[in-house]
């Protein structure tokens, strides 16, 4: 059995969870081409190593973001998404504690 380290409700069933994609930031919709938004709806970076993810555990509805390798689908850590959002929101500028 696989565990998430929920930040709200400490270690849970991964089945209690859904992964809902990478965090990125939404193009300005008042400057964005219809291609910026194809661009970010449609083409993911998929990337091999660490990612930020968006997390949800349904039972609570408590949405959190954890840092997975998806390499190894090792979860790095896991924080709530108040911790991004304090240090500017942008997921470019956090840097990861891992």
């Amino acid at each position: 059995m696989k565990i998430m380290p929920c930040p709200l409700n400490g270690p849970r069933n991964i089945s209690e969870f859904v992964c809902q994609g990478e965090v990125e930031i939404e193009p300005d919709p008042a400057t964005a081409s219809d291609r910026d938004w194809a661009d970010h709806l449609f083409m993911l970076d998929n990337e091999a190593g660490v990612v930020r993810e968006w997390w949800y555990h349904v039972p609570t509805s408590y949405w959190f973001i954890a840092e997975r390798n998806t390499v190894t689908d090792e979860i790095v850590r896991t924080y709530p998404t108040e911790e991004l959002i304090e240090r500017g929101g942008h997921p470019a500028d956090f840097e990861s504690k891992s």
